[in-house]
């Protein structure tokens, strides 16, 4: 294999040596105990239930016999396991947690939550929701499974409803924002309710798996000129792409209604919206500072001609 596919195989490699670092699986003791990895996911799995057959844990784990043999022989006498010959046949062996192999799990999984919350302590809550997504991704493309399915469809009873609500929590989980805006939010979204041309104005709902995930707006700024607003992705459908989707189905619908123009207002913070909109082919023109929604912010005035 030469070329991209040796690139693909190093860069996966260098993740893992960068990843086992970051967890510490390559210590001696993992977490600060006697407990090689394998010895811990052991444990672990025996916890999950009353009983398991020794096979059956061979099988999940993916591990040779022999070494499970000789993990659970270091168990057995360490007081952490009990195994018997299981009563309806005696040619299997199953294996259960003792009450001191019990303890031993109630370490490990205190001290693996306590390891996980340091490390994702220092990271904003924008950064945590892109690495679960991505961790989401790695698996979804490892077990061979689909990805989440998707569209983008016009409102539904009870979406107008939903926009709102999102843009309160989200804003204000992401960025501290306060009620003021989720009560402009709401003045968007009512004054299109309420009195909006269906040939010149639009709302566009990203559902994902059946449920409202994303939305945007293209409403009437002027006779020539089209305004994009409110677009949300929620943080779970981040990394489908459904941005960008959204962003181009407004562009779309404006060249289609007759305006010559579009512009949107932003604020500098919303960094991942701002990457879409410059790939939509929006430029910045205008910005300055200014106090909204409880925070001194920068705005952006972006804008395209269609």
């Amino acid at each position: 294999m030469a070329g991209h596919g040796e690139q693909t195989i190093e860069a996966v490699r260098d993740f893992n040596r960068f990843y086992t670092r970051v967890i510490g699986v390559l210590e001696e003791g993992l977490l600060h105990t006697p407990y090689t990895l394998t010895e811990a996911r052991v444990v672990f799995e025996l916890a999950q239930r009353d009983r398991t057959e020794v096979t059956a844990l061979r099988r999940d784990l993916g591990l040779d016999a022999g070494y499970l043999s000789r993990i659970l022989a270091r168990f057995a006498a360490d007081g952490l396991v009990t195994r018997e010959r299981a009563a309806e046949d005696g040619r299997r062996q199953v294996v259960r947690l003792s009450p001191a192999g019990r303890a031993v799990y109630d370490t490990l999984n205190a001290r693996s939550a306590e390891e996980i919350g340091k490390l994702l302590a220092p990271l904003p809550e924008p950064d945590r929701d892109r690495l679960v997504s991505a961790m989401a991704a790695i698996r979804g493309v490892l077990d061979g499974r689909e990805p989440p399915s998707w569209r983008i469809r016009p409102p539904l009873p009870g979406d107008l409803g939903w926009v709102i609500a999102a843009h309160g929590d989200l804003y204000a989980r992401e960025y501290g924002w306060d009620a003021s805006f989720e009560a402009l939010v709401a003045r968007i979204v009512a004054d299109f309710a309420t009195d909006h041309d269906p040939a010149r104005e639009a709302a566009f709902i990203a559902e994902v798996d059946g449920a409202p995930a994303g939305c945007v707006f293209c409403v009437r700024k002027d006779d020539e000129t089209a305004q994009l607003r409110i677009l949300l992705v929620d943080p779970a459908a981040r990394g489908l792409g459904i941005g960008a989707a959204l962003v181009d189905e407004c562009v779309a619908f404006a060249r289609k209604a007759g305006y010559g123009r579009m512009v949107l207002w932003t604020n500098d913070v919303l960094r991942a919206a701002r990457r879409i909109y410059e790939r939509a082919g929006f430029t910045l023109v205008q910005e300055g500072k200014h106090h909204s929604f409880g925070r001194d912010l920068v705005e952006q005035t972006w804008s395209r001609d269609l």
